[in-house]
């Protein structure tokens, strides 16, 4: 193989259509039905500046409990303050991404606690260099549109972990990167000051933010204060900041599926709701990873027709609000890169893809988003691909309906040596990773199968791949900016 490019560009999902599982009637009732909870049940945010903050804007406030009950019409407001559509920028122009309605991106999952070793195969706890690889991977990769913490830095500090995991990510790739575990004060302003100095400057990293972030609420029904508190910075340095729900049916959200899209809804809503009243206009979205209890463990399922169903329908809920979305897909819950991991993930990502998911997170982990694996990383991705050629439809023109072709073949020949076919053959997909030999042929290669494929290829990238560098001295800079954190 030749050496690797640095700059290879990225693959989007280019919608053509998008699926609904439900009707605008059904869509309507879990809009009502999150309203209700907003405006009666409420939803604990224990920051005193939100109370203070929601309280002017019109919401009823119970300070003993830290409870906030939204109105219906504050709701209205907030959305219509809330962009539809805004750009996720990276280091590199050619990487930014357009959440426009009409493309679709992947990333990967996070943050997992192990890994399986890539030379020795075997499982054990990861580390900075996991990260450092795995983020080198992902830049190569056209299928990896921006980057989440795929893997924990255990070895460094546990409060300094997010800035070091994030720097890893700007220094080892020139893509979008989402800034996922920074959920306290500290670890915003951090994560500012890195991309800013990355950036060029705090006023060039508002006109082009390299990170976004989200913050997630504690189902049922609350957020934390230092994820709230997170938020306002991240705003105010306009990053764009979505907001996530990761509640479990039948433990903390409800057994059926349109309670638990209500409760999720209410949420998701709900942070929204805070974020455009301290900063009218900020970019948002709005993302959910929930998923069902496994009923035999007690454990997070990972996988199954209510993962699936949730997607599209977290999907169509933003649609529903004009939002951009950002839903959990792949992260199956299969142990190895087997035919359960295969089965879940080209269905998760089938799902949200149809549904018009705008960023679809989940590529590269196993064992419900505990183990990450090269391999599957790379697996993953040519799920992604085929899902992506088969959402982009066809062109139906003069061009490629080849009548003339046809009418020269008819019946009595064959199109192997048209100019047609010479034409546009090599636009037909074309596996990197699946064995479409024979069955002769793929017994004397030695029975490969697509793991032992993907294998090769990610020492292969790891070897040859180098991204796009940093500007002279920046590398300083911002081991300064972590070393002033620590």
């Amino acid at each position: 193989m030749a050496a690797a490019d640095n700059r290879r560009g990225i693959k989007p999902l280019i919608f053509k259509t998008k699926l609904d599982l439900m009707d605008q009637q059904q869509a309507e009732k879990i809009d009502q039905a999150s309203r209700y909870i907003l405006e009666k049940v409420g939803i604990r945010m224990p920051l005193p500046a939100a109370l203070d903050l929601l309280e002017a804007a019109g919401a009823k406030v119970d300070r003993s409990r830290s409870l906030v009950f939204i109105p219906p019409d504050l709701v209205d407001r907030a959305l219509q303050h809330a962009p539809a559509h805004f750009t996720l920028c990276a280091r590199d122009p050619e990487n930014d991404l357009f959440l426009d309605g009409k493309h679709g991106y992947l990333t990967l999952d996070g943050c997992g606690l192990q890994v399986i070793d890539l030379d020795s195969g075997k499982l054990r706890k990861s580390n900075m260099s996991d990260l450092e690889k795995a983020t080198l991977v992902a830049d190569y990769l056209e299928e990896i549109a921006f980057l989440w913490p795929v893997i924990s830095a255990q070895d460094q500090p546990k409060s300094q972990q997010p800035l070091s995991e994030l720097a890893v990510q700007l220094q080892f790739s020139a893509k979008h990167v989402q800034a996922m575990t920074a959920v306290n004060p500290r670890s915003a302003r951090g994560s500012v000051e890195l991309a800013a100095a990355v950036a060029g400057g705090s006023e060039t990293l508002r006109r082009r933010p390299l990170i976004s972030n989200f913050q997630c609420s504690i189902s049922p029904l609350a957020y934390d204060p230092e994820g709230l508190e997170a938020a306002m910075i991240f705003a105010d340095a306009g990053i764009p900041t979505g907001f996530l729900t990761m509640q479990i049916g039948c433990s903390t959200a409800p057994a059926t599926l349109a309670g638990s899209l209500a409760q999720a809804n209410a949420e998701v809503l709900a942070g929204i709701v805070f974020l455009q009243c301290h900063r009218p206009g900020a970019p948002t979205f709005y993302g959910s990873c929930a998923t069902v209890m496994e009923l035999k463990t007690g454990a997070v399922c990972c996988g199954g027709p209510e993962d699936f169903i949730l997607q599209a329908l977290t999907a169509q809920m933003a649609r529903y609000y004009g939002l951009p979305s950002n839903v959990g897909t792949f992260a199956t819950g299969a142990k190895a890169s087997n035919w359960h991991a295969g089965v879940e993930n080209a269905l998760s990502g089938m799902v949200s893809a149809f549904a018009g998911a705008d960023m679809m997170c989940g590529a590269g982990l196993l064992a419900g988003a505990v183990i990450f694996s090269f391999e599957q990383l790379l697996l993953d991705c040519e799920i992604y691909e085929i899902i992506r050629q088969t959402v982009g439809g066809i062109t139906v023109d003069t061009e490629t309906l080849a009548l003339e072709t046809i009418a020269r073949v008819g019946s009595e020949d064959h199109f192997m040596v048209e100019p047609h076919t010479f034409k546009h053959m090599r636009e037909l997909w074309q596996p990197e990773l699946i064995n479409r030999s024979p069955y002769g042929k793929w017994q004397a290669e030695g029975c490969r199968e697509a793991e032992e494929n993907a294998r090769e290829k990610a020492l292969w990238i790891l070897e040859n791949h180098h991204p796009l560098p940093l500007a002279p001295g920046l590398k300083k800079e911002i081991d300064l900016i972590i070393a002033a954190y620590r």
